[in-house]
């Protein structure tokens, strides 16, 4: 039988609010605002994960309409229960900052692996490191993980540790 990510009893958050902006459901209504920041991040988004996999991503010629799949299959995971993606907005939601992506990990120690990004110019103000600690103390205080990773964001992240 395989594991669940969750347990069919939790309730998953539906958002995280600070002063300076509101996390929630990634869905294919964010699609403008997420593919602009995603098209005007890549060089950020890539270099930060440049161990990883899938290190090409995003292309340099993604298409909106490409963008659109990749937040139906975002929103699909969501609404199964398998993973969860969260955009990052300003608290008035007119602009997309970021995005945070909670998976399960393939590796049995690891309850999830944790990946975040930030709009490049919101490197340089501190807003990604915003994310990444708001991110760490939720998870910590509202789900159900006893042990998550941040990939490409806590150095040397095989020796995993208790958030």
């Amino acid at each position: 039988m395989e594991k669940k990510f969750v347990p069919d009893e939790f309730i998953i958050p539906e958002k995280l609010e600070t002063e300076k902006f509101r996390m929630r459901m990634l869905t294919v209504n964010d699609v403008e605002k997420d593919y602009e920041a995603v098209m005007s991040s890549r060089e950020h988004i890539r270099s930060t994960y440049d161990d990883e996999d899938d290190d090409t991503w995003p292309e340099e010629n993604m298409t909106i309409e490409e963008d659109l799949e990749d937040l139906r299959r975002h929103q699909e995971e969501f609404l199964k229960r398998e993973a969860f993606v969260y955009t990052v907005v300003t608290l008035d939601e007119s602009k997309c900052l970021g995005c945070v992506y909670m998976y399960p990990s393939e590796k049995k120690e690891i309850d999830a692996e944790i990946y975040l990004w930030a709009r490049a110019s919101g490197v340089e103000n501190g807003l990604e490191k915003l994310i990444f600690e708001s991110v760490k103390k939720w998870v910590k205080k509202e789900w159900p993980f006893k042990k998550v990773a941040f990939p490409g964001l806590e150095p040397k992240w095989d020796e995993w540790k208790r958030i």
